[in-house]
């Protein structure tokens, strides 16, 4: 029987993840569409810049302001939940994402390879795991501890991992550089924000449709600054159209690939249907909204353009994919047993 929402957890209606194109998709492409013909550079893009980091800040104090502290208690029993999608996100990914070394230089230049990388090194997302578990008939207060958590964590282990995966490559700054701007401009608001729940928490509560522009304004933000940065660098002279499909391949092989060792790992330690349901959808989703803004901070403006590429194109695959797969959860629901309700 799946557990409960916790109390004071309120998830966003479910039907906004049909197995379609959203308006946010369409919003990144004119995003990219205007960086590639109209580029904010030079003074322009120093106060840009600004605005960006200031905007990543709020974004992530809001998220720690929205995260109930019921929610953290009802899910941290579950180590062995918790361990098993952490190990899928930052082990897992990273094995297949080495895999694929060969294709660097042949079907994917130097630069969307890194970014094949930093997706295999990014934390969970938070909102649609929940969502998904909840659609589905799953542990969602595991998966609100899970995804959190794993969020937190990849705070320091994203850069360390990428500084293991790629070196020197792709223009990445010093590990320890990168975790100390990210625990400046993340981690420190984060918690800021949540310390300040029980004075600012209802406020959140009652304005989260309004605040769900913030999360998606931020992201079109880094997006323009990064792919504007990466225009005038020469982004498209380097990157043919064939190497967008091809990138686009392999984000969907991984995907495929990812998804089914997750269920039998799950399944294979023994884990009940629900807590399963938690591990599939935590263990399998990349994070747009922490990737792009962690990629901002570790990264050299004139390659983020390519290296973020593979996570805006894993993001919206990840979304079509797991709306039909949640869809199949909830159909296959055992019945109630004799004499219970529905609810």
């Amino acid at each position: 029987m799946a557990r409960p929402a916790p109390a004071g957890l309120q998830l966003e209606p479910l039907m906004s993840f049909r197995p379609r194109v959203d308006p946010f998709t369409l919003m990144l492409l004119a995003t990219i569409a205007l960086a590639s013909l109209l580029p904010v550079q030079g003074k322009a893009a120093a106060v840009m810049d600004i605005v960006t980091n200031g905007a990543i800040a709020a974004l992530f104090f809001l998220h720690g302001a929205r995260l109930s502290r019921a929610a953290i208690v009802a899910g941290a029993r579950h180590w062995r939940l918790h361990l098993t999608i952490l190990a899928c996100t930052f082990g897992l990914f990273p094995l297949l994402g080495l895999l694929g070394r060969p294709l660097s230089g042949w079907l994917l230049t130097p630069e969307l390879y890194v970014g094949i990388l930093f997706l295999c090194a990014l934390p969970s997302t938070v909102q649609s795991s929940i969502a998904f578990t909840s659609m589905a008939g799953g542990n969602v207060s595991a998966a609100v501890c899970s995804a959190s958590l794993s969020s937190l964590v990849g705070v320091a282990l994203t850069p360390l991992l990428m500084a293991l995966l790629v070196g020197g490559d792709g223009a990445m700054a010093n590990p320890l550089t990168a975790i100390a701007r990210i625990m400046l401009l993340l981690l420190l608001p984060f918690v800021a924000g949540h310390l300040l729940r029980p004075w600012i928490g209802s406020w959140v509560e009652r304005h989260r449709p309004v605040l769900r522009w913030t999360d998606q304004g931020t992201i079109l933000l880094v997006v323009y600054t990064a792919f504007s940065a990466s225009v005038i660098e020469g982004l498209w002279r380097q990157t043919p159209v064939w190497t967008v499909v091809a990138v686009t391949a392999v984000c969907a092989v991984l995907l495929a690939v990812v998804m089914p060792l997750v269920t039998w790992i799950a399944r294979w330690l023994g884990f009940d249907r629900a807590d399963e349901i938690a591990i599939v959808f935590c263990g399998s989703k990349k994070s747009l909204a922490t990737g792009l803004p962690m990629a901002k901070l570790m990264f050299s403006s004139g390659g983020l353009g390519a290296i973020v590429l593979p996570v805006m194109i894993f993001h919206q695959l990840q979304l079509l994919v797991c709306a039909v797969v949640a869809q199949r959860y909830a159909r296959r629901a055992p019945a109630p047993a004799p004499g219970q309700g529905a609810g």
